[in-house]
């Protein structure tokens, strides 16, 4: 058994504050399902019929701001521990995180390397993640004892300032989505295969633009090109949302 296989897996996240995915989405759902829960009292109150609708409409609001927010909190950390254990990493690579924010899945690997490396990239906008910045990710990482295992680089995607065949894995979870335009997220998924070394595997979390990733890994000629859905603890406000993985390997 190596090293890193000895490591516990663990979703515990100490005095690290990790916000939450897309700010803005979850607190539209939040203050939708609070106007419409309050509507439907003051309507039902005056016995007005309009008030069960709006009871209705305040309960689909609801569940839908419950799932985001079990998936923000704590659905993802539990996904992405079961994929990163599933790799059977040996503690040794080199490791590329595409969009990390504030460090819940660069983490979540840094934690079963030993010799090996987590590198973060981000643009570290707020509109992203709450707290996204470089420093939050930073004490994230010293919170959880994991500052010696990870690198932080301000970077785009499109563009990354790294050299051919630099990482044994590259990860990313709701991110490539952000950059704007087909043909800039061609050149992201692109970017993205270019740094990995022969054989090495990229694993993208996403819940939107799936088919353009899978399309440009396979016309870029990655292996092994795979899509799969992520089950329910990742219900980023209902099972129309949810997140799904797509995998390949390099030639």
């Amino acid at each position: 058994m190596t090293t890193a296989a000895k490591v516990q897996p663990t979703v515990s996240r100490g005095r690290a504050h990790y916000g939450v995915d897309g700010p803005n989405s979850v607190a539209g759902l939040v203050l939708g399902a609070s106007g419409l829960l309050a509507g439907a009292a003051v309507a039902l109150a005056a016995r007005r019929r309009v008030g069960a609708l709006l009871l209705a409409g305040g309960a689909l609001q609801a569940l839908r701001a419950g799932t985001y927010l079990y998936a923000t909190l704590r659905g993802k950390f539990v996904v992405w521990e079961r994929e990163v254990a599933a790799l059977d990493l040996t503690g040794s690579e080199q490791v590329l995180d595409l969009g990390c924010g504030t460090g819940a899945v660069l983490l979540t690997v840094a934690r079963r390397l030993t010799t090996g490396r987590a590198t973060g990239l981000d643009l570290w906008r707020p509109g992203d993640q709450s707290q996204n910045s470089e420093s939050a990710t930073r004490r994230n990482a010293e919170a959880e004892g994991l500052a010696d295992r990870i690198n932080l680089v301000t970077g785009d995607m499109r563009a990354l300032p790294f050299d051919d065949a630099s990482f044994d894995l590259v990860v990313s979870s709701l991110a490539v989505h952000n950059v704007p335009g087909a043909d800039g997220r061609k050149v992201a998924v692109t970017e993205a295969l270019r740094v990995l070394r022969p054989g090495g595997r990229v694993l993208l979390a996403d819940a939107l633009r799936v088919d353009e990733y899978v399309d440009t890994l396979r016309a870029a000629g990655a292996l092994d090109v795979a899509v799969r859905g992520l089950g329910w603890r990742v219900w980023y406000s209902g099972p129309w949302f949810v997140l799904t993985m797509v995998t390949a390997r390099k030639p």
